[in-house]
C-alpha cells in the first residue's frame, strides 16, 4: 500500500510589499493634491482601492501569517483610506457634511494610534520606524491645518517623505526577496 504524501499548507508571500506600496503611493497622490500639483480626484479612487482594499488584503494575509502588527497596521490604514475616500464621495453626493473640526479630530485620533504603532517599529527596521514617525508628524500637521488653517502645503511636503519611505520599503521587500540578499537595506533597529 502506497503511503500518502504529507499535506503541506501553501506558503504565503510577504504582504508587506503590497501594503507598503499601496500606502506609500496613495499617500503621495494625496500629498500632490495638497501641494496643488493636481486637481484630480484620483487620490480618492486610489484611496478606496489601492490604499484601502489592497492594504486590507495585505493585513488579512499578515494575520494569517501570525503577524499582529502587520494585521493591525495594514487593515487599520486600509480602512482609514476607505473611510476617508467614502466620506468625500458621500459629501459630494450631499449625504454627509465634512467639516474642518471633524477632520482635525480625526487626524488627532489617527496620530495617537500611529504613535503607539511607531513604538512597535522600534523592534523592526529603520524604514518602518521612519514611515510611522513621519506619519505621526503628518497627522499632526494635518490636524493643525484643519484646526487653524495652517498651510496644507507643509503637510504635503512632509507627506511626500512619508509616502516615499513606504515605497522604498515596498521596493526593498520585493527586490531583496527576489535577489535573496540585501540590495536595498532597510536598517536594523533595536
Amino acid at each position: 500500500m502506497a503511503q500518502e504524501a504529507p499535506k503541506t499548507e501553501p506558503q504565503m508571500g510577504n504582504p508587506g510589499a503590497l501594503g507598503l506600496a499601496a500606502f506609500g503611493f496613495t499617500t503621495i497622490l494625496l500629498q500632490l493634491h495638497n501641494l496643488g500639483l493636481m486637481d484630480s480626484t484620483m487620490a480618492i479612487a486610489y484611496g478606496l482601492f489601492w490604499g484601502g482594499a489592497a492594504q486590507v488584503i495585505a493585513g488579512v494575509i499578515d494575520g494569517k501569517r501570525g503577524d499582529t502588527f502587520g494585521l493591525t497596521a495594514f487593515t487599520s490604514y486600509g480602512f482609514f483610506w476607505i473611510a476617508l475616500a467614502t466620506a468625500f464621495v458621500f459629501q459630494w453626493q450631499g449625504l454627509v457634511k465634512i467639516d474642518n473640526n471633524g477632520l482635525a479630530w480625526t487626524m488627532v485620533i489617527w496620530g495617537i494610534f500611529t504613535f503607539f504603532m511607531m513604538i512597535g517599529t522600534l523592534k523592526m527596521t529603520f524604514v518602518h520606524f521612519f514611515v510611522f514617525a513621519s506619519l505621526v508628524i503628518l497627522y499632526a500637521l494635518l490636524a493643525i491645518h484643519f484646526f487653524c488653517g495652517f498651510s496644507a502645503k507643509v503637510a504635503g511636503v512632509e507627506g511626500l517623505f512619508c509616502g516615499a519611505a513606504a515605497v522604498y520599503g515596498a521596493a526593498s521587500v520585493i527586490i531583496n526577496g527576489k535577489f535573496g540578499r540585501t540590495v536595498l537595506p532597510m536598517g536594523k533597529m533595536l
